[in-house]
């Protein structure tokens, strides 16, 4: 049997990660925003993003959204489907003008 500082620790609870100091005191009004799981470095609560300020990802938001608008408008003007929504039906003689009475295939009367 091996010894026991040769075998291999399993399941020692504490890891790599140093574990934070037990309350010792009454805790601050701000302690509610921190996310303490019992390790040396809690997190904030909320994400703590500083990269890009408020006006800069107004800006952002604002150049994407009217991108989306554009194409949308581009979309509207160049929409065929609403000029036009069905294929233009093409009948054997003369677009049956004799069978019809006279009448074209759109409605109206050539006398």
């Amino acid at each position: 049997m091996a010894s026991r500082a040769v075998m291999p620790t399993r399941s020692g609870g504490g890891g790599p990660i140093a574990l934070g100091k037990p309350a010792s005191q009454p805790l601050t009004e701000e302690d509610e925003l921190m996310w303490d799981d019992g390790t040396a470095n809690p997190e904030y609560c909320l994400d703590q993003f500083n990269l890009v300020g408020r006006w800069e990802a107004f800006g952002m938001l604002a150049a994407g959204l009217g991108f989306f608008g554009l194409v949308a408008f581009a979309a509207r003007l160049n929409d065929k489907a609403s000029r036009m929504p069905y294929v233009p039906r093409e009948y054997p003689f003369d677009n049956l003008k004799a069978e019809l009475g006279g009448f074209d295939v759109k409605g109206s009367t050539q006398h």
